[in-house]
């Protein structure tokens, strides 16, 4: 379910993840025109959502990395919020996303009274995600010098079993170390990611654990292999109270789209 409205005093945070666009408009992903499925989704946003302070882009944005996917992405979504921040996953490279966006990808910001930390969980040519030494190096900076801020942190792959044996493979490799930073810092709220190409809501020691459906094909939960869920991309919001609290939700598009579910290898 979408929220429409927000308190004032809460930050409106929007999040697309998984959207694999191809080079060239149109492309296919399982018979799934990732284009369309990635305007539906934005369709719906504009629906259901108004006064969006911040859009976070969490990774596999293109399904092949190129400048020219990741340039049709900024188009489609520039008017979401007036900030986005990008993370890259395992099907992209950062250094093409950076060019298409003119500037370095932005590692962290401050909203109002939270901080957010865009990590990445990518390791070259590796589809399973792990966390660089400079990379929790950076998080333990970050989190040293939180303050007063509340936290949340982005990632792509999951830091946490899901309970698909074929995913749960590609969990970040090295989880503890990231999560013995995290259980350090009273401030960190949550923790969201993509990759997954489903919805959990959970959580750890406190902490929200979030994973959003993608904006395209969906992933089937508690599966052992690759199998395809038949529910519908879609996004998730989330309020970023100036308390701490967070409140969010999914929304996923009501159209029908002609997907080869029983496809297995087409991804």
């Amino acid at each position: 379910m979408a929220a429409t409205t927000h308190s004032a005093a809460a930050l409106r945070v929007l999040q697309i993840t998984d959207s694999h666009l191809g080079e060239q408009a149109g492309e296919r992903l399982l018979n799934l025109d990732t284009d369309q499925s990635l305007a539906a989704v934005i369709d719906l946003i504009a629906q259901e959502q108004s006064g969006c302070d911040l859009l976070l882009a969490t990774g596999d944005i293109a399904n092949h990395a190129s400048v020219a996917a990741y340039q049709r992405f900024q188009k489609l979504t520039q008017y979401i919020a007036p900030e986005t921040l990008w993370l890259p996953g395992n099907h992209d490279d950062p250094e093409l996303m950076a060019q298409a966006l003119g500037q370095p990808l932005v590692k962290s910001a401050t909203f109002g009274n939270w901080l957010i930390i865009m990590l990445d969980s990518t390791a070259r040519g590796q589809v399973g995600g792990s966390f660089t030494e400079q990379e929790l190096s950076y998080l333990q900076q970050q989190l040293n010098e939180a303050a007063d801020h509340h936290v949340l942190i982005c990632l792509h792959h999951h830091p946490v079993d899901i309970g698909c044996a074929w995913l749960d493979e590609q969990r970040v490799s090295n989880a503890a170390d990231f999560f013995k930073l995290v259980d350090g810092c009273p401030q960190v709220r949550g923790i969201v990611w993509g990759h997954v190409h489903q919805q959990l809501d959970t959580q750890r020691k406190g902490v929200q654990l979030m994973s959003t459906p993608s904006s395209c094909v969906q992933f089937a939960p508690a599966s052992e292999r690759f199998k395809l869920d038949r529910l519908n991309p879609g996004y998730r919001w989330l309020d970023l109270h100036a308390d701490g609290r967070i409140s969010t939700g999914i929304s996923r598009v009501t159209l029908s789209f002609d997907i080869h579910y029983d496809n297995a290898d087409g991804y």
